[in-house]
């Protein structure tokens, strides 16, 4: 298989990173310019920005997380040389299930659906820690 196609869905979850970053600021600067945040308690206190902040700021540190073991699963695959279509598969799953992870946390952030896609990734690292250690 070629390796370039498992490194589309690592440059998707990249990408994803960086666009919440982006997010992150246009949310600090509208919050700024409304006047609804205290900037002296936000240098010591995340908590002093109003809850849309938080909530980007809250799926920064989740891109963090899991995606961190996705990386390292996928290049582990191409180091060993046993990159697969499944497994292509398991890191578009994966992708696509923390776009939607983020979407949902940024948004409404309702934690049932936030939790359905952030379990879906999980069970996509899982099987893919599986097929690596076999």
């Amino acid at each position: 298989m070629d390796v370039e196609l498992m490194l589309w869905p690592v440059i998707v979850q990249v990408f994803l990173t960086i666009a919440v970053f982006i997010l992150l600021g246009i949310r600090k600067l509208k919050s700024v310019k409304a006047g609804t945040v205290d900037l002296k308690k936000t240098a010591l206190d995340n908590s002093a920005w109003p809850d849309e902040v938080r909530k980007v700021s809250n799926n920064i540190q989740n891109q963090f997380q899991l995606p961190v073991i996705f990386y390292v699963l996928v290049f582990a695959f191409i180091l060993v040389k046993t990159e697969s279509v499944f497994v292509l598969v398991m890191a578009w799953v994966f992708v696509i299930s923390r776009l939607f992870h983020a979407y949902i946390h940024v948004g409404s952030n309702y934690v049932l659906n936030r939790s359905r896609a952030f379990f879906v990734g999980c069970a996509c690292l899982i099987i893919m820690s599986a097929l690596l250690a076999i």
